[in-house]
């Protein structure tokens, strides 16, 4: 197939795409959960924007926790329902169960601590023009050092204590996926 000239470059947005993918594998994740439980020692973290606003929470939650919450999903939650957009559950708060409905859009981290799996998620809608010259930037030390270094260069803007979490998440052997790397700072 030839390149079409009437799609523009900035209509292929990678990260967008790969946001998606990656919401998919929480989607997937909480559907096997729901169908058949959590095997073993399977565990889910998931962090959300509490004030995003087709969240659905007990007001008593979003005035404690009024930027982001997390919640597990381990032991006792009830009423799993995952669909295309979010899920819902039921978990207990001090003994009270409470209903919760999420979309996907809100979830901004997703982790699986007995695998040492996360996800981070932050799509932004920075300046393109930006963006681009990150991204030529990232490709640039590719090209000059390889895969090892290209991480380092990446993230450069970090504060020395982001560094020191993510050289020793790399060292931990953590999975930990994040898209940092091709956004906008």
């Amino acid at each position: 197939m030839s390149g079409n000239n009437e799609i523009s470059e900035s209509e292929l947005r990678y990260d967008h795409m790969v946001e998606k993918a990656l919401l998919n594998v929480v989607r997937e994740s909480l559907e096997y959960a729901a169908e058949h439980g959590l095997p073993g020692d399977h565990h889910f973290y998931i962090t959300f924007k509490t004030a995003q606003e087709d969240v659905s929470i007990p007001d008593h939650l979003k005035a404690r926790y009024p930027g982001e919450m997390t919640i597990i999903l381990q032991y006792q939650f009830w009423d799993l329902e995952v669909g295309k957009e979010g899920f819902s559950v039921t978990l207990s708060f001090s003994d009270v169960p409470e209903r919760m409905s999420i979309p996907y859009s809100a979830i901004v981290a997703f982790a699986d601590p007995s695998v040492r799996f996360g996800l981070q998620f932050d799509i932004t809608n920075g300046d393109s023009e930006d963006l681009e010259e990150e991204l030529e930037d990232l490709l640039e030390d590719f090209e000059e050092d390889g895969f090892e270094n290209s991480d380092t260069a990446a993230n450069a803007d970090d504060s020395p204590e982001e560094q020191k979490i993510k050289e020793k998440q790399r060292e931990s052997g953590d999975n930990i996926v994040t898209l940092d790397t091709f956004r906008k700072k």
